[in-house]
């Protein structure tokens, strides 16, 4: 198999089209509702990932585990990732922050990136349309 670069231009986006990730981080007891909320508004894909991390509460907790108390220094979480064309990035924060808001640490984060472009490797399409399911 032979691999052939193209120039950075050849590799853009769709015209036109903005295309934005959003990453949310989020506890786990939260996904379902979150996806449930991310459906309600439009999204129709996503990708979900268990991963482990700290932040500002350095992974401190306090409880038991078989009677032992315990401090755990990585809490697990689900990250969740949506690349946003249509709709408007702010209507996907702003929905994800009502779901996830309780006021504590730990809510979560939102991470917000532009996307260049998105090829889908079956049908070697690019841009906007990769990200389109019909067949």
């Amino acid at each position: 198999m032979e691999v052939v670069t193209a120039p950075a231009d050849a590799v853009s986006a769709s015209p036109g089209v903005k295309m934005t990730k959003v990453d949310i981080l989020c506890k786990m007891e939260r996904f379902d509702a979150l996806k449930r909320a991310m459906f309600d508004i439009g999204i129709t894909g996503m990708t979900a990932i268990n991963v482990m991390g700290c932040g500002e509460q350095r992974g401190k907790t306090e409880g038991y585990f078989r009677g032992a108390r315990v401090e755990a220094t990585m809490l697990p979480s689900i990250q969740v990732s949506i690349v946003v064309c249509r709709l408007p990035v702010r209507l996907v924060v702003e929905t994800a922050k009502k779901v996830l808001y309780t006021g504590h640490i730990g809510d979560g984060k939102i991470f917000i990136y532009d996307v260049e472009n998105v090829i889908k490797v079956r049908t070697g399409e690019e841009g906007y349309g990769a990200l389109q399911d019909a067949e």
